[in-house]
């Protein structure tokens, strides 16, 4: 699969002039709940009304959508406030109901994406569709199994294709619901820049509260647009009530969020941004010959302990240097997630290398 501009043929030709916004509720429960939320996002800067036909859930029980009937709703969502409509489809049976009911745009959820087997089968179901499809990152956070996603539909003849960042989820706690990794959605970019890439702040954060702050961090960072999870009475919607926002928020998150430009061709800009990452190349320089160091002196650390025939992990000790590093980020204004993340690979580096010297 190779990056063409042609991939955002289907973006480019809504002539939007701001992000592209996907809203609606995390689930379809009733038709008027549906049609109320719909004809409050019409007239706004939301081009396509979302909501849950089937719903995947961790465990039975919960609300598992409410099926086939819920394209009807949609139809009617269309053929009364003029918006595209989109759903997610996670097998083939549902791509051809959705196809069948002339569904707007389809996405592919999370728990679909993981699994390349339920990914060709939904590419061989959507072969011969015009309609846009968006693939959501897997669960886990797997560039290559993301991309492998996206390349099953693209090789079934799909060419209107997107990706929808939704984070991933981790067993550290931390304050989202599944952490963002902006790295790995920085380097999907990166290989393909004209994939168009959509935000899902509502699934990253799982609190309607931090769904401006996410989203702005996206829209810095040139996502395309997002996806936000919006119902009229979001305490009571039957699933995910925390992350969804009602119609008049979405609105007003649209209006604070501010669109950066990608550059400014101003010498003076040019010439300061260029000074400032000048620094940071330096700094960065003298990182990794710090780390070159510390890694010198786990090596000795490895040689000491294989003599004396100690084990490689002292977890008090180490849990001494984490709530020590913790703190001492604090003072720099670096967050405690961040030094976690950060000592913990330089923890995991450090082990490698004394195992290296103990085992050799």
């Amino acid at each position: 699969m190779e990056n063409t501009k042609k991939m955002r043929t289907w973006l480019d030709d809504l002539n939007l002039d701001h992000p592209l916004v996907i809203a609606g509720p995390c689930s379809a429960e009733t038709e008027e709940q549906v049609l109320k939320i719909a004809h409050e996002l019409k007239d706004t800067d939301v081009s396509y009304f979302r909501a849950g036909i089937w719903k995947p859930r961790t465990r039975p029980g919960n609300f598992e959508g409410v099926g086939a009937l819920g394209l009807k709703w949609l139809q009617k969502v269309k053929a009364e406030t003029g918006m595209k409509v989109c759903t997610e489809v996670a097998n083939a049976a549902h791509v051809k109901l959705a196809l069948e009911h002339d569904i707007d745009l389809l996405w592919i959820g999370a728990r679909s994406t993981v699994s390349p087997f339920i990914m060709q089968e939904i590419a061989e179901a959507l072969k011969g569709t015009d309609k846009p499809v968006l693939v959501k990152n897997p669960v886990n956070p797997d560039l290559a199994l993301w991309l492998g996603g996206i390349e099953r539909i693209y090789s079934s003849g799909v060419k209107n294709i997107g990706a929808i960042h939704r984070g991933f989820s981790t067993y550290a706690k931390t304050k989202y619901r599944n952490t963002p990794e902006w790295q790995l959605a920085i380097e999907f970019q990166n290989k393909y820049p004209d994939i168009p890439l959509i935000n899902d702040p509502s699934h990253i954060t799982g609190k309607r509260d931090m769904i401006h702050e996410v989203s702005q961090e996206a829209l810095d960072l040139n996502f395309d647009g997002l996806m936000i999870e919006t119902h009229y009475d979001p305490d009571n919607a039957w699933s995910d009530a925390a992350q969804q926002v009602t119609p008049a928020t979405l609105v007003q998150i649209m209006k604070d969020l501010k669109i950066r430009k990608e550059s400014n061709s101003e010498e003076e800009y040019t010439k300061t941004l260029n000074t400032l990452r000048a620094q940071i190349d330096v700094v960065d320089n003298q990182i990794i010959d710090l780390l070159g160091k510390r890694m010198q002196a786990a090596d000795g650390i490895g040689e000491l302990k294989k003599s004396k025939n100690v084990a490689v992990l002292q977890s008090k000790r180490w849990n001494e240097i984490l709530g020590k590093m913790v703190l001492e980020g604090e003072q720099h204004g670096l967050s405690e997630e961040f030094i976690l993340r950060m000592f913990k690979a330089v923890h995991q580096e450090s082990i490698n290398h004394q195992e290296k010297v103990i085992n050799g």
